[in-house]
């Protein structure tokens, strides 16, 4: 009972170490905050009808979901329990944001984006031809060129809309070639193809033999959008993720 009464102390005494701006990572709801490992950290508590102090990390930080009638003290204790595993995830949730916030595109006139893997940069002009793809230099650059009808004031939010809508244009053509390609190689028959924007999902199917494929695919290398195919493909012949199915995407790829 001491060292239950001394460590609950402690943990308080941790916990108002420092004001809750002054947090390295700090939840923007956050309550509470902890030293672990030296390092502060702003979290924030949720209350839940549950058995169990859960944790969670987010871009936003650390939430703590915990029953009603566990005290303070013992999330906090629980907290410095999951230190390591706390630290770890905001670290890498921090250097993801980095990297994103690094690859962020700023569409003016010269910006850069990938095509089937490769780095294509923009060439504005109410001259040039809409939507013209050019492999050659640009002022010394090796990048194939996409040279969009703009002019060289044009928003970035018109230059965005007008690489998205050619992206999807180039991705209907090729998609619906590599659908035939593999269409016959897994002797399945496709009826619909629909692009898609969604956050999470590259592709889906359904037994109907429509086919939904990520636009955004266009990023990547062909033999990324090949495996997605096969993959969506292979659905029409087994609709789960059984090893059956497995065996029809190795069939082919």
């Amino acid at each position: 009972l001491v060292q239950s009464a001394r460590a609950q102390a402690a943990i308080k005494n941790v916990a108002s170490v420092a004001p809750l701006a002054s947090a390295a990572f700090r939840h923007p709801r956050a309550t509470r905050e902890v030293l672990l490992n030296g390092q502060a950290v702003a979290f924030e508590v949720k209350r839940r009808t549950r058995r169990t102090i859960g944790f969670s990390v987010s871009a936003e930080g650390l939430s703590v979901s915990a029953p009603p009638w566990v005290p303070l003290p013992e999330i906090d204790r629980s907290v410095q329990g999951k230190s390591a595993w706390i630290l770890t995830k905001l670290q890498e949730t921090h250097e993801r944001r980095r990297q994103l916030d690094a690859a962020r595109i700023v569409w003016k006139d010269g910006a850069v984006f990938a095509y089937l893997g490769a780095p294509v940069r923009v060439v504005l002009g109410s001259h040039q031809p809409q939507g013209a793809l050019h492999v050659g230099r640009i002022e010394g650059d090796a990048a194939p060129s996409l040279h969009l009808s703009l002019p060289d004031d044009a928003s970035a939010a018109q230059i965005e809309r007008a690489v998205q809508a050619w992206l999807m244009q180039q991705a209907s053509a090729l998609f619906t070639r590599r659908l035939n390609h593999f269409a016959v190689q897994l002797n399945v028959q496709w009826r619909k193809l629909s692009l898609s924007s969604a956050a999470t999902r590259w592709g889906s199917a359904n037994a109907s033999g429509a086919i939904r494929l990520n636009w955004r695919l266009l990023h990547f290398r062909p033999e990324v959008i090949d495996y997605v195919v096969v993959h969506e493909l292979s659905h029409l012949r087994v609709m789960d993720h059984s090893p059956r199915f497995w065996a029809t995407v190795q069939s082919v790829m």
